[in-house]
């Protein structure tokens, strides 16, 4: 496992969305599609949260308690209880920034570890630390991947009658 690569790519998501997210307006970060998939503002602010609730959180017990059970988690629930859409833009960007900083202190600091560490989860058996980590990695990925998508479906709406065929297709 090449866990100094997986922590080097953790800490390039800020890096990539910091730029993109100032250009944004806060009804492009509002703006949902009519398939009712999350917008820009409600897929930063489940970032910021899977950061404190779910991979940061879950990836520590898994060291220091594998035994312990993992808090629950509920991240479509969490996006209307805890209205992502109606927060702002910046401010969820820093949160993330914020609790991002956090977690790479906090992997950088762990030193020497045993990423075979696993918890034993009721639905998936059991997840070792090694895939909590590239799972947190991956989520990031898909994610950047999500707003890219919203990016390029935003694109399509101002363009109005002008198709955007020229730019080539999303799935391609």
């Amino acid at each position: 496992m090449n866990s100094d690569a997986l922590i080097r790519r953790l800490s390039g998501l800020p890096a990539a969305l910091e730029p993109l997210l100032r250009s944004i307006t806060p009804n492009e970060a509002e703006w949902k599609p009519p398939s009712g998939a999350w917008s820009i503002l409600e897929i930063v602010n489940h970032l910021a949260d899977e950061e404190v609730d779910d991979f940061r959180r879950r990836l520590d017990l898994t060291l220091l308690s594998p035994g312990e059970p993992w808090p629950p988690i509920d991240p479509e629930a969490w996006a209307r209880e805890r209205r992502y859409n109606e927060r702002e833009l910046r401010e969820s960007a820093a949160r993330f920034l914020t609790e991002r900083r956090k977690s790479l202190a906090w992997l950088v600091g762990l030193g020497d570890v045993d990423w075979t560490k696993a918890h034993r989860h009721p639905k998936f058996g059991p997840i070792s630390a090694g895939t909590l980590l590239g799972s947190w990695v991956a989520h990031d990925a898909l994610h950047l991947r999500q707003i890219a998508k919203r990016l390029y479906e935003l694109s399509a709406v101002d363009a109005g009658p002008h198709p955007i065929e020229y730019a080539g297709a999303w799935g391609a």
